[in-house]
């Protein structure tokens, strides 16, 4: 195999972000190996965003940003790849070994992108990868926000370049965080998270509360495990799930609201049918057998 690079470009769409930015910012300063570009999208933020990016600009040579007109309100999901998208037009893929979405509401650990690439070094056929996201909850405790080993995280996805163009990039719609791990693993790549020490990585705000709160949030996850065609079996199980974790109850229940809003309303599913089976067999596996024993299995034939 040949030697890394290690040219890695970051591409952070964020809108009206001054209460984490700036925290944001010293993180990835502070890495043990400086991204070749970090690309930010202000999307029309309101706040002190466009002043905090200002300042970064001049002080880090490695930060680019890029401005758009203001939509009115935050827009997750097809939004977030969209300015994504629009940050991603301003450099050349084939100049860099690996590419990163990344929110603007984290702390990284130092070394956390030479451990990604490290992993990448050892696996040719890792694909994705990312840490886990850990919540401070009273005081300087620390909840993990759990999220499961096949896929790397929405807030971090770190892609080898040739698995990102392999699998057509991310769906510009909801659950694109979720139907590009089993691309991945369709297009014959490993896609995965860890929890590890130098992985962990601190959220600022819980998982899903970016737009409006956390019940807007769930019945949008709801509505995006409909859109990439979960069963109604397997999404009553992860609802049932979810409500043990914060906001405890409701968080669940309004995953199923979402997912049979959606239902009713007459969506439009994922227009991939071979994606739509394969997601079936994979939901129906983590049902029988669970799920880190599922994606260990897929792991062994990537």
């Amino acid at each position: 195999m040949a030697e890394s690079s290690r040219r890695y470009l970051i591409v952070t769409p964020c809108r009206d972000e001054e209460d984490h930015l700036e925290v944001m910012i010293g993180t990835i300063a502070a890495q043990s190996v400086l991204p070749t570009l970090w690309i930010i999208v202000d999307d029309g933020s309101t706040d002190r965003t466009p002043e905090i990016l200002s300042r970064a600009v001049a002080k880090y040579d490695f930060i680019q940003v890029l401005r758009r007109e203001d939509r009115g309100e935050r827009s997750v999901g097809p939004g977030v790849v969209e300015a994504f998208y629009d940050g991603l037009e301003q450099a050349e893929l084939d100049d860099y070994e690996y590419v990163t979405k990344l929110d603007a509401d984290l702390e990284l650990p130092s070394r956390y992108f030479e451990t990604c690439m490290e992993q990448m070094e050892r696996e040719p056929l890792q694909g994705n990868f990312s840490g886990k996201v850990y919540l401070r909850v009273e005081g300087d405790r620390e909840v993990c926000e759990w999220t499961g080993d096949e896929n790397a995280i929405g807030a971090a996805k770190f892609y080898r370049i040739e698995c990102f163009k392999a699998i057509g990039g991310f769906v510009r719609q909801v659950s694109w965080d979720g139907i590009d791990g089993h691309l991945c693993r369709m297009n014959g790549w490993i896609a995965e998270s860890r929890d590890e020490p130098e992985l962990r990585i601190i959220h600022r705000r819980l998982m899903g509360s970016s737009q409006e709160n956390v019940w807007i949030g769930r019945l949008r996850w709801g509505r995006g495990k409909y859109f990439m065609g979960s069963a109604w079996y397997y999404v009553w199980a992860v609802s049932f799930y979810r409500m043990f974790e914060r906001p405890f109850i409701v968080g669940g229940l309004g995953i199923l609201l979402g997912y049979y809003r959606a239902l009713h309303a007459g969506m439009d599913r994922y227009d991939n049918p071979d994606f739509r089976r394969y997601l079936r067999r994979y939901e129906l596996s983590s049902l029988i057998l669970g799920k880190r024993r599922t994606f260990e299995r897929s792991r062994n034939l990537s």
